[in-house]
């Protein structure tokens, strides 16, 4: 009883000194996570709060809060590619077959490629959309092209049996949109894009970002009135898109190209040349004419006279085969030419199968099937070349179902022979053709009524005439054009960046013995005005050699290095390095933004 009349004394006595112990651990508290030794730090509570951290954030970029996770195992004995320098430098990691993370430096490259997009297309007075990367498949049934392109797509199915596919382009979803909100000419020219990912299903992804399954896209889309509107926009477009890639101060080819699947009859392909590029561009070096393979035409001169195939050496002959594996293709070319264009040859022979690795055994297997071996027919396809020439007789036909055809295209024999450096350019006459190899980085397609016409897109026009809309569509492959970049400017000892593009285009490397605070006044003398709106720049103060430092700014591929090391100390002169220009020299501050403004010029 005498314990229970202590309660409310107890109470009242603990109510009054209760904010002296809270006051006290507070202290406390902030005592320990402000100790300034290591030993009273590891006896401390917690080692950092939010507020310790976020004050050491001053505005400036410093590596040692940037997570860059460079380094990793070179491959031993062999010269790395640009996909394992991006992995190496800390630029992206693969998820899975084709499918890629992008880490912070890449996220930079990307988001930098993007404002310079956004940049150029504001000036051509085009809005910014987001598209669901899902769309309907039966969008794509009504445009016609869903059929026949299943291992295409990645698709999808949901719990309402409602089908879906991972959109690998928008012109579907965005044609419907302007459909149903776009009645009057008035309302156009419209001109629309976005940066989005998209997808496709592809049977062998390879090169890292230049061929993957899911993959970063800047497509726009037109709708004008007239056709003769749609064309100029094209022009404008056209303009546009090499007005971008010379702000990136890298050598391009613009070809005439296939539209392939997106429809219309007109479009142009942008390229960087690359020895280990997938496309051949044949260009003049005495006219303008420039062209993607797939399209390229050769000239013969005059029709072939009449010869047999007796006359004919076809130990210089490659073969091929008809999709139902029945016709066996020989193709029969003159000496010291290159190899069939089977781009050309399956506009001809609408039959052949060029992904048929072995032909010739596939026609006798498929010859063992019938009842009559000989009755399966061999075609040999003459180059128109061979006329004049007497070639040994090598082989003779007698008892073989065999026919002779010589190449026609539009009321012209053509050269069957892949072109090459030298021959007759068909503009101008010239024995001036180039080949180059090179990698695709961009797509302008004219399509006029292709899609708003399926899709019934139309407006009224000035005469109250309902019209349909005439379309354009026109692709940068983002992610593409990062690995294309990397590819073409990698060197023994890393990346290298143009400066629109790089992480971050110059980087501040000071010795150990050098003071923080110099470093920082480095970093502000380049921020601040009198440089250059591109030039952001990071200080690397990490705790490393400064060997360690630079080796890791070359694999990453900053184009300007500034070290402060004994030069600094001695005579306050910086290094400035750039190893694309081979720059490597002493400046004084006061002429560095200058200095590095200039290179820029060519970066």
């Amino acid at each position: 009883m005498a314990a229970s009349r202590c309660w409310p004394y107890v109470l009242t006595v603990w109510l009054e000194i209760e904010p002296a112990f809270r006051w006290a651990f507070s202290l406390e508290w902030r005592r320990a996570s402000d100790a300034s030794t290591p030993c009273e730090r590891r006896a401390s509570p917690r080692k950092h709060s939010i507020a310790d951290v976020a004050s050491q954030y001053d505005g400036r970029n410093r590596l040692s809060s940037f997570w860059t996770p460079t380094g990793g195992r070179k491959l031993a004995g062999a010269e790395e590619d640009s996909h394992e320098l991006l992995v190496r430098g800390g630029f992206l990691r693969q998820a899975h077959s084709g499918i890629f993370h992008l880490l912070p430096l890449g996220l930079r490259v990307q988001n930098k490629l993007e404002a310079l997009i956004d940049k150029h297309m504001l000036k051509l007075g085009a809005g910014k959309v987001s598209l669901s990367s899902l769309s309907s498949e039966e969008l794509w049934r009504r445009s016609g092209r869903l059929e026949g392109r299943d291992s295409e797509f990645l698709r999808l199915q949901d719990r309402k049996g409602a089908k879906y596919l991972l959109s690998p382009t928008h012109e579907e979803e965005i044609t419907t949109i302007v459909a149903n909100a776009v009645t009057s000419y008035k309302d156009l020219p419209l001109r629309l894009y976005q940066v989005s990912r998209k997808y496709r299903d592809e049977a062998r992804p390879r090169q890292g970002l230049l061929r993957g399954r899911e993959f970063l896209m800047k497509d726009l889309y037109t709708f004008d009135v007239t056709e003769q509107q749609a064309r100029q926009t094209y022009e404008d477009v056209r303009k546009a898109y090499s007005a971008f890639l010379d702000e990136l101060r890298l050598p391009y080819l613009v070809a005439n190209a296939d539209s392939g699947n997106m429809g219309g009859n007109l479009s142009h392909e942008y390229h960087f040349i690359w020895p280990h590029g997938e496309d051949n561009i044949i260009s003049c070096e005495n006219c303008d004419a420039s062209i993607n393979e797939e399209l390229y035409v050769g000239t013969s001169g005059k029709a072939p006279a009449p010869f047999s195939l007796s006359a004919l050496d076809i130990n210089r002959s490659v073969s091929g085969i008809s999709k139902d594996r029945c016709t066996l293709y020989r193709f029969v070319l003159p000496r010291l030419t290159g190899p069939p264009n089977m781009h050309l040859l399956k506009r001809i022979y609408l039959d052949l199968d060029t992904a048929v690795e072995n032909p010739e055994a596939v026609w006798k297997q498929q010859s063992r099937k019938t009842d009559d071996a000989d009755s399966l027919p061999i075609k040999y396809v003459v180059d128109p070349r061979l006329q004049g020439q007497n070639p040994s007789i090598l082989h003779d036909p007698q008892d073989i179902n065999y026919t002779l055809d010589i190449p026609v295209l539009n009321g012209r024999y053509v050269p069957i022979t892949s072109p090459q450096a030298g021959d007759t350019c068909a503009q101008c006459g010239s024995p001036s053709l180039k080949v180059d190899k090179a990698v695709e980085i961009g797509h302008t397609f004219h399509l006029g009524t292709r899609y708003s016409e399926p899709l019934n897109a139309k407006v009224m026009n000035e005469n109250n005439e309902q019209v349909t809309i005439s379309m354009g569509c026109h692709g940068i492959g983002v992610s593409r054009l990062i690995g294309a970049v990397a590819s073409l400017l990698a060197d023994s000892k890393g990346l290298n960046w143009p400066v629109k593009m790089a992480p971050f285009s110059t980087v501040i490397c000071p010795t150990p013995s050098v003071k923080v605070d110099d470093a920082v006044m480095v970093y502000d003398q380049l921020s601040t005005a009198g440089g250059s709106p591109d030039l952001d720049v990071a200080i690397d103060d990490r705790e490393r050699s400064i060997a360690w430092k630079l080796n890791d700014a070359d694999l990453i591929g900053y184009p300007f290095i500034v070290v402060l090391g004994k030069a600094w100390e001695k005579r306050g002169r910086v290094e400035l390095q750039c190893r694309r220009l081979g720059v490597k020299e002493e400046v004084r501050l006061e002429e560095l933004n200058e200095r590095i403004a200039g290179c820029a010029q060519r970066l």
